[in-house]
């Protein structure tokens, strides 16, 4: 442990590049600074790729056992490790502006423009403000973690995997509003401390020289940040309709199921009613909205369960996927060191997500699976991401990463697009596929998660730049949230709102601080990377019938890119694996076609579109105070 403390300070000084030196007296004439030069520029890239990478691996590990082993000691262990690599990052990213106008070699020069930036949580100079933002951090992400909701009149609290059970199961209005406001009791507290956590990043992000963080993490997609933003919206311009449409027939059912008073025509859907905690996905509600007599070609959950699946071997059977393409197995590693269940014996975050501790084989997934049709895909998706982790472990450290954080995303998403009927008669999960007159059966079962999920997927980070750049005061946290999830999902609180509440921080990615973009460019990118990987299997079918399981072609052909990992920009790697430099949503939108011609008969008599601003507001509550 005493090496931990003791390495930073030796490495920091390697990795600026510079002595310790006496400073000459106050009031003398300063030395001048000798100019910057190439080969100074390459020998700070290979410093910096050094200590970032052994303060990464310390930070990974420690992140590890706080997300496995929530105790005030994890916390504090995890904050000092985060805390020691943001002491490292910061003035490495500063530091590497000083190369900026030099001529130099790519790959010098590319990995300088990383290093400045890989922050999505920019630290000040500050000591001081530096660790009390990493406290924050960790406090932020074990509030979320250890959030349950104990009912007032007694009873067993609530964790929010049991929350969402309800959300998924129930049909009772009643019980669905207690679910919904019941989670949300754990983010208030947050929300003075998400205040200052902004205030600290935004003070990082100034010193190296941005307006806030939000354009901060604009920059990172190889474009210039307000050319990312249009991009995002074009690519929103494209797949509205289809949502506006599924929208439209979503609210028209729930209405025929709960009543036109409780789901008005002409306005937002109230948010409790949609399956989910967060109204993110809309599977849940799928018996509602099913088309008339039409019997479900299968239910995936009730077929694992009769198959006798385990969470183990659905992870094995995920694995099988891969190397079916050609992909090499899992190392024993993983096996040892993931979590697959909830453990009864400690707090643990649930949320699903892929670990690569070392940058080599140390690869890991944690997830309390359950044996259903959602986790079986969401296995398959981790699983994307542990081995695309490998594939780019080839790349020097400053390359091992995603083309974009959206192809990371994209790449556990398409794989969970082969998921097909195909697919799960292969592998003797059904006894045999649908026929094409069941397609808008399973079409719609898609589109109640992929499309109803896409305007969420962009308002995420709506809210936080505009809370970045101050656009959204912390006074007006709430209302700026729900006025974009009017505005984009046509989605309303079940119940009053007002400002002592703070929302977005029952969202485990706003107390994470995960940047969210990347879950939007992933719905968008998958569905093109299907287009091209289906192309290259050869499939003449309609696309969503395509499953790339068991093609060496595809394969290789997304091994091609993985490795790439961030060496060239984005556009390089979309052109390496699909042929195309931009991005284009025509893909998803000829993967639904069938459904929305459909969905545009169904919808013919009906009054679609909505008018936001309906929720409710009270603002004589508490006003946020401060720390």
């Amino acid at each position: 442990m005493g090496r931990a403390f003791l390495l930073l300070p030796a490495v920091l000084l390697l990795a600026a590049g510079c002595t310790p030196a006496v400073p000459p007296p106050a009031g003398a004439p300063q030395p001048a600074r000798a100019a910057p030069t190439a080969a100074e520029a390459a020998a700070f890239v290979d410093s910096a790729e050094a200590l970032l990478y052994e303060l990464g691996v310390r930070s990974s590990r420690a992140a590890w056992v706080q997300a496995t082993n929530i105790t005030h000691d994890t916390d504090l262990l995890a904050a000092e490790a985060n805390r020691q690599l943001l002491a490292a990052r910061t003035p490495l990213a500063k530091q590497a502006a000083r190369y900026s106008e030099l001529e130099l070699p790519y790959d010098v020069d590319r990995k300088l423009m990383l290093l400045r930036l890989a922050l999505s949580m920019p630290s000040p100079s500050d000591a001081d403000k530096t660790a009390e933002l990493s406290r924050t951090a960790s406090g932020l992400r074990s509030a979320y973690g250890r959030g349950k909701y104990c009912p007032p009149g007694g009873g067993e609290c609530l964790d929010v995997e049991a929350l969402s059970e309800i959300m998924a199961n129930s049909r009772d209005p009643q019980k669905l509003r207690e679910a919904w406001t019941g989670w949300r009791t754990i983010a208030p507290p947050m929300r003075d401390d998400y205040r200052r956590f902004v205030e600290l990043m935004n003070e990082g992000a100034r010193e190296l020289g941005f307006p806030d963080v939000g354009a901060m993490w604009r920059s990172q997609y190889d474009m210039p940040p307000d050319a990312f933003a249009a991009e995002l919206d074009r690519l929103w311009e494209q797949v509205r309709p289809l949502y506006d449409a599924l929208h439209c027939h979503v609210r028209a059912r729930l209405a025929d199921h709960y009543g036109s008073e409780v789901v008005p025509p002409g306005e937002p859907i109230p948010a409790h009613l949609l399956g989910n905690m967060w109204a993110q996905e809309w599977g849940n509600v799928y018996p509602l909205v099913a088309p008339p007599r039409v019997e479900a070609a299968y239910d995936l959950t009730e077929r694992l369960k009769a198959k006798g699946y385990t969470p183990l071997r659905m992870v094995r059977q995920a694995e099988g996927f891969f190397t079916s393409l050609g992909f090499d197995t899992l190392p024993a590693t993983f096996w040892d060191r993931s979590l697959f269940t909830k453990p009864r014996d400690r707090e643990v975050v649930c949320h699903a997500s892929a670990w690569n501790i070392d940058d080599r084989d140390d690869l890991r997934i944690k997830m309390c699976i359950d044996v259903n049709a959602e986790d079986f895909q969401t296995i398959h998706h981790e699983l994307g991401h542990n081995f695309y982790q490998r594939a780019y472990a080839v790349q020097p450290p400053l390359y091992r990463g995603s083309a974009n954080d959206g192809f990371h995303e994209a790449l556990g998403d398409v794989v969970a697009l082969s998921v097909t009927p195909a697919y799960l008669k292969q592998i003797g999960l059904v006894d045999r596929e649908p026929g094409p007159s069941q397609d808008i059966d399973l079409l719609l079962r898609d589109a109640l998660d992929k499309v109803a999920f896409l305007p969420f997927g962009l308002l995420v980070d709506q809210w936080r730049w505009k809370v970045f750049s101050g656009e959204i005061s912390p006074e007006e946290y709430n209302r700026g949230w729900w006025e974009l999830r009017e505005k984009y999902q046509g989605v309303r609180a079940p119940v009053e709102r007002t400002e002592a509440e703070f929302d977005p921080g029952a969202k485990y990615h706003v107390p994470a601080n995960t940047p969210y973009a990347r879950y939007f460019l992933a719905r968008i990118l998958q569905y093109q990377f299907q287009r091209a990987l289906c192309r290259e299997a050869g499939f003449e079918g309609p696309l969503h019938r395509c499953s790339i399981y068991g093609n060496r072609e595809a394969g290789e052909r997304l091994q091609a890119m993985m490795q790439m990992g961030k060496s060239r920009p984005w556009p390089e790697a979309l052109e390496a694996l699909t042929g195309e430099p931009r991005m284009d949503a025509t893909a998803l939108l000829d993967y639904f076609a069938p459904l929305k011609a459909w969905l545009d008969q169904q919808n013919q008599s009906r009054q679609c579109g909505w008018t936001a601003g309906t929720t409710a507001f009270t603002w004589g509550g508490p006003a946020p105070g401060g720390r």
